[in-house]
C-alpha cells in the first residue's frame, strides 16, 4: 500500500462529487490487502474503501434527487440497471455487477465518484463515524431481517466474531432472539471480549466443543439460527453440527470451496440461506436500528489508525487484534 496523488474526481452525468469523511475497514479490504485470489480482478493501482460516508460537494448533469451539502453512503455494489436480477429490484444480484473499491477507486480518498442512484441520505444526526458503519450493518440487517427466520424467544448462534458477525449477532437480538458468539483462538485477544462487551455470551471453539455448548444452551435442541459469517470453510460444518432439526443456517461469509455431508441435513430439514450485500430498504432499516440503540456502534468502531500508516491497521486486523477500523479521511485534507 503507498499514498499517491491523484486528479481529483469529477463528476459524469448523473454521478455526484462526494468529499469523505470517515470510511471504515471491511473484511474484503484486508482480503485485497493480503491479495487473496478472489481480487484478481482488481487492476492495481486501485484506491480501495466500500465503507464510506461524506457529504455531496458538486452534482454531475441531470443530477436532481441530491443537494449539495447532504450528507450520503454507498450501496457499493452497483448495478447494470438492465439485467434480470436489476429489473426485479435485486441490484446486488446484477448480472454485470461492479464493486466500489475493487473494479472502480472507492473511498480511501479524500473525494470519490459516485452515481446519486447508489446513494442514500444520512440522518443528520447520526454520528458521521457510525454512518460510515451503515453498509456492513445494512448487510446485517438483510441477513436477519430479509434473509433469516429469526423472531423472538428463538436461540441463534453467530459464527464468527468479526464485523459483520457482531453486528449480525447485535441485529438478531434486536429482534428478540438470545445469541451467543463463537469463535477460535485469535479471536481471544480482542474480538471475544469485545462481544462480551456488547453484551453476548461467546464461546471459543478451540476450547469448547460447539456440540457440547449446544447441549447446554439449547437444552439439547439445537439452534433454531445459526449465522455463519467466518468465511473460512469450517464455520459451515460447524453450523451444520450445531442446528436444530428443522433449523436454518444463513451464510453471509463466503467460505470458498468446502467439504460437507449434506445427508444429515437433508433428513433434518435444515434450511440453508445464503445472503449477499444489502439494498435500499437494509439500509433504512440499519439507521433505524442505529437510532433506536439497538446497534452500538460506538463499543464496537476503533479510531486508533491513520490512513497515512494504514499497514498496521490491517496487519491488526487480519490478526484479530481490531475488530472495525475506521479511518478520518480528512487528515488527507490536512496533510
Amino acid at each position: 500500500m503507498e499514498l499517491l496523488d491523484l486528479d481529483r474526481p469529477t463528476p459524469s452525468a448523473g454521478e455526484v462529487l462526494i468529499e469523505v469523511d470517515y470510511a471504515g475497514l471491511c473484511g474484503s479490504d484486508a482480503g485485497i490487502y493480503a491479495f487473496k485470489p478472489a481480487f484478481e480482478r482488481m487492476d492495481p493501482p486501485t484506491v480501495i474503501g466500500h465503507e464510506y460516508t461524506g457529504r455531496v460537494v458538486e452534482l454531475g448533469e441531470g443530477v436532481t434527487s441530491l443537494s449539495v451539502g447532504e450528507r450520503v453512503v454507498e450501496r457499493p455494489i452497483r448495478g447494470c440497471g438492465e439485467c434480470y436480477q436489476c429489473r426485479t429490484g435485486l441490484e446486488n444480484l446484477c448480472q454485470d455487477i461492479e464493486l466500489t473499491g475493487i473494479d472502480h477507486d472507492g473511498a480511501y480518498a479524500e473525494y470519490i465518484a459516485a452515481p446519486a442512484s447508489a446513494l442514500q441520505s444520512v440522518p443528520e444526526d447520526l454520528d458521521p463515524r457510525h454512518a460510515a458503519l451503515a453498509e456492513p450493518t445494512a448487510v446485517s440487517t438483510r441477513a436477519v431481517i430479509e434473509n433469516s427466520r429469526v423472531g423472538a424467544g428463538d436461540r441463534v448462534l453467530v459464527a464468527g466474531p468479526g464485523p459483520i458477525g457482531l453486528l449480525t449477532a447485535q441485529v438478531a437480538r434486536a429482534q428478540g432472539a438470545t445469541v451467543a458468539v463463537a469463535g477460535v483462538g485469535s479471536d481471544t485477544t480482542y474480538r471475544l471480549p469485545l462481544a462480551e462487551d456488547l453484551g453476548f455470551e461467546t464461546i471459543d471453539v478451540e476450547e469448547t466443543e460447539p456440540a457440547a455448548h449446544r447441549a447446554s444452551y439449547t437444552e439439547g435442541v439445537g439452534y433454531d439460527v445459526v449465522f455463519d459469517t467466518t468465511g473460512h470453510p469450517s464455520g459451515l460444518r460447524m453450523a451444520a453440527e450445531v442446528v436444530r432439526k428443522g433449523g436454518q443456517i444463513v451464510l453471509i461469509g463466503q467460505p470458498g470451496e468446502t467439504d460437507l455431508d449434506y445427508t444429515p441435513l437433508v433428513r433434518a430439514e435444515v434450511d440453508l440461506q445464503c445472503s449477499y450485500s444489502a439494498l435500499y430498504e437494509d439500509f433504512e432499516r440499519a439507521f433505524r436500528l442505529s437510532a433506536a440503540g439497538d446497534v452500538d456502534h460506538e463499543t464496537f468502531l476503533d479510531d486508533r489508525f491513520s490512513l497515512l500508516d494504514p499497514e498496521p491497521a490491517f496487519e491488526a486486523f487480519l490478526a484479530g487484534e481490531t475488530c472495525k477500523p475506521v479511518f478520518d479521511i480528512s487528515v488527507l485534507r490536512e496533510k
